[in-house]
């Protein structure tokens, strides 16, 4: 044995396997493809039970609404009960009153571990780098359609691709889509889903059946969170002007910490004209921190609420505080897509937006 050898064990270290994050996962709900009960929309599952079990099924479909309703909930539960019963004129699918599937079955047990190999579920990737998603849903993802479809669904029968979201495809990922709606395999299911249907691409469009999905009552929402345990604020006033039937919004407002950071927005903006830099700093720390992307969410969508109702204000009698809201609105915009598509600080972006708030209060 050599000198300074004796009794030294070699021993290679373990990788150290860091954990990805759910896309689009709320604290106190079940991700969408777990959950099996559906608030809300029932004629939008109607629709989808009908189209499927008629003479004419179309392979692709848009189900559009605002984020958060159940869109995603509604496409796995369609999903499946295409996967559990393949047979469109089967008994159990033309005596079905909806598109329920018991938890224990084959399908809803594979579609809610992530595992089914005829589901092909396509989002923004996870960034190890930067932490937290891409700010796109990239062309490589959708090339995964080539192998997904290239190979036999594992029943024999359908294989079902859903877009999660298609307002998140870059210009090449949508044409890479289009390429295959123009061509669709058989027995394929193409479900797309959308927050702003209208700003596909038209050829997009063209080749699916639309599905418009309204936003969810107060009263639907409340049974919701109550029936999953999510519990709800006493304020439940202010939780349903932050929701706007969102009931993503809804949960993120009641566990997540958006009903506080709301209150700490229109705080600050209350005290504009007097800005408590270091409260400024605090706030922008919380909301644009790594891995905190439903409070940088939730920043965004209060500061575009209150420039949409500052513009509608001052529309018809101060034509110059338009301008200034306007070119502000813009201005964030531009700032906070900047930031993410270079993985920029986020919270200069805070920081510059209630600075420039102040400036145009006071002007």
């Amino acid at each position: 044995m050599f000198a300074g050898t004796q009794g030294r064990v070699s021993m290679a270290k373990a990788p150290i396997i860091e954990e990805v994050p759910e896309f689009d996962e709320v604290e106190g709900l079940p991700l969408p493809r777990e959950q099996t009960r559906l608030y809300g929309h029932e004629l939008a599952e109607t629709e989808l039970l009908d189209a499927y079990r008629s003479q004419r099924f179309h392979h692709a479909w848009i189900l559009g609404g605002p984020k958060g309703i159940g869109k995603a909930t509604l496409a796995f539960r369609f999903a499946r009960f295409i996967l559990e019963h393949p047979d469109r004129f089967s008994t159990p699918v033309m005596a079905a009153n909806s598109l329920y599937v018991p938890p224990e079955s084959h399908s809803s047990q594979m579609i809610a571990a992530g595992s089914h190999a005829d589901l092909l579920h396509l989002r923004r990737p996870w960034d190890l780098k930067g932490k937290r998603f891409k700010r796109d849903l990239p062309v490589d993802e959708v090339r995964k359609t080539t192998g997904f479809f290239g190979s036999t669904a594992a029943g024999g029968n359908w294989r079902i691709c859903l877009v999660d979201s298609a307002d998140d495809l870059n210009q090449s990922a949508a044409n890479a889509l289009l390429k295959i709606l123009e061509e669709p395999p058989k027995q394929s299911l193409f479900i797309l889903l959308a927050h702003n249907p209208g700003r596909l691409l038209p050829t997009i469009r063209s080749r699916c059946r639309r599905l418009s999905m309204r936003k969810l009552e107060e009263q639907t929402i409340e049974q919701a969170l109550t029936e999953m345990g999510c519990g709800s604020p006493g304020d439940t006033e202010a939780l349903h002007t932050l929701a706007d039937g969102s009931l993503r919004q809804a949960a993120l407002a009641a566990n997540g910490g958006a009903l506080q950071i709301a209150q700490e927005f229109t705080g600050l903006v209350d005290t504009i004209a007097n800005l408590d830099m270091i409260r400024v700093h605090s706030f922008a720390d919380r909301v644009s921190g790594r891995g905190a992307e439903d409070a940088w969410n939730t920043f965004m969508d209060l500061a575009r609420t209150f420039l949409s109702n500052q513009l509608r204000k001052d529309a018809s009698t101060k034509p110059d505080a338009l301008v200034r809201w306007a070119d502000l609105w813009e201005k964030v915009g531009r700032a906070a897509s900047t930031a993410d598509a270079l993985n920029l600080d986020r919270k200069q972006v805070v920081l510059s937006f209630l600075i420039d708030l102040r400036n145009a209060s006071a002007s």
